[in-house]
């Protein structure tokens, strides 16, 4: 970060270097002793407060390579934490946690700046909203639908597909939504940020998007920030604008990794699976500011990696306990080619009640699962005897859940540079359409691949 950002008015007290262990710095001061959260600065080199160590000494994030850095070296501190412009002049850009651009393009020009550390919004301020937020995703809006102002994940290990589904998220939610949207790139790589920047250029949504990135290369302490400072742009868009906000993370267990690695180097002793003892909380700290209140929503839809696809690692449990709907990507699925790869009988949403989504969306759904998970008990069977050693019931089931696995998979707008096939973007009403057609036959005059990556029932009909 620039220095010259910082007012020299804001210099309040000048310490020094004893300590450096990787990413972290121990500086010791004698005088007044700076906060936590404040923001320092070694040369050039922004630090940002951990923790206080007594007598005079704080433990401070660096939040850039420490190299040129040296013991007895003197560090300023500035009186504060990190402050991240908000407004309209950040729409349409590309930022770094500090709120300044990494698009090759002039600073945000605007005097409004917040701290990017802030309190969730009071209870009492916040509200439920029983809405769907559409996406033209078939398998998502049939099984796991969106609330709106709610926290979705995508769940999946490495290569089953959560960043082109996120991807097509953006591109089928951004066009048609009112809001601001806000992407928030926590551990990825560079090249799917430049790709990300110009396929919202290209889509002309990019001047209502805000995109904010801590990349892979970049220290622990920006990826374990570069969320704060997302939320800290999002909440100005809720409480002084008014205005919905559709905030989409990738990757949310990055923020987790780069935490770990931040205690780790702190000296705190490791908890389970060697993640940080403090995993709940700084988890919980971020979650609990995506929230709606009475002047507006903000909307999260985030991909988690799971490691060695283990959904008992405390990272994926911890993040489960604050969403409203779990997409559960399968490599089983994925391996057998039905892309988008979500699990339908892993994936869940409180938001399908009949109460919210009506009658029959939820008894088409349960019919769905029931018919995909009968299939999944007659597998062993299939493999051991046959097809035809089934009752002629049996065999109806499996035709039905065969035709809707495939029924399920879509073409995607994002991937048509590399398929043959054109995206396609599903209204609910045609997708309950057509899964209740497929449950309601016993005979098929069509083989299963006809099914195979297609949009609505029209689009099969027109095939045939």
């Amino acid at each position: 970060m620039n220095t010259e950002t910082i007012p020299a008015s804001e210099v309040i007290v000048e310490g020094r270097i004893v300590a450096i262990r990787g990413g972290v710095v121990d500086v010791a001061f004698d005088g007044v002793v700076p906060h936590i959260h404040d923001l320092l600065f070694a040369g050039d080199i922004a630090l940002e407060v951990s923790s206080l160590i007594g007598s005079g000494m704080v433990r401070a994030m660096a939040m850039a390579p420490v190299r040129g850095l040296g013991l007895g070296m003197r560090v300023s501190a500035t009186g504060g934490p990190i402050m991240v412009p908000v407004g309209e002049a950040v729409l349409g850009r590309m930022l770094n946690v500090f709120g300044e651009p990494i698009d090759g393009r002039p600073a945000p020009d605007t005097p409004q700046r917040r701290a990017i550390h802030q309190d969730p919004p009071k209870l009492s301020d916040r509200v439920l909203h029983s809405e769907i937020l559409e996406t033209g995703i078939k398998a998502i809006d049939l099984l796991s639908p969106i609330e709106r102002g709610g926290k979705t994940g995508l769940f999946g290990g490495a290569g089953v597909g959560k960043t082109v589904l996120i991807t097509e998220l953006i591109n089928n939610t951004v066009q048609h939504h009112n809001g601001v949207s806000l992407f928030c790139g926590i551990g990825e790589r560079s090249r799917e940020a430049e790709e990300l920047y110009r396929e919202m250029g290209e889509a002309g949504v990019r001047d209502k998007t805000v995109m904010l990135f801590g990349q892979m290369n970049e220290a622990p302490g920006v990826r374990f920030l570069v969320g704060q400072t997302a939320l800290t742009m999002a909440e100005y868009f809720r409480d002084d604008r008014g205005q919905d906000v559709l905030l989409l993370i990738d990757n949310i267990f990055r923020f987790v990794q780069a935490g770990s690695e931040v205690s780790g180097l702190m000296g705190r002793m490791p908890s389970r699976v060697g993640y940080q003892p403090t995993l709940a909380t700084e988890l919980a700290g971020l979650e609990e500011r995506i929230t709606s209140t009475k002047r507006g929503a903000i909307t999260s839809i985030q991909a988690v990696y799971v490691p060695a696809d283990d959904f008992t690692d405390p990272a994926a449990a911890h993040i489960f306990s604050h969403l409203s709907a779990s997409v559960v990507l399968s490599r089983k699925r994925a391996s057998e080619g039905l892309y988008p790869a979500v699990d339908p009988l892993s994936s869940t949403s409180v938001m399908l009640t009949p109460s919210v989504v009506g009658q029959r969306h939820y008894d088409i759904a349960r019919a769905v699962r029931r018919t995909l998970a009968e299939y999944e008990e007659l597998r062993d069977i299939i493999a051991m005897l046959g097809l035809e050693e089934l009752s002629s019931a049996d065999r109806a089931t499996v035709s039905r859940a065969r035709r809707l696995e495939r029924f399920l998979t879509q073409p995607f707008v994002t991937t048509e540079s590399f398929s043959t096939a054109k995206g396609k973007m599903v209204p609910v009403a045609q997708t309950l359409d057509g899964c209740e057609t497929i449950l309601n036959q016993t005979e098929f005059d069509l083989p299963e691949s006809a099914y195979y990556m297609i949009g609505s029932l029209q689009d099969l009909e027109a095939a045939s």
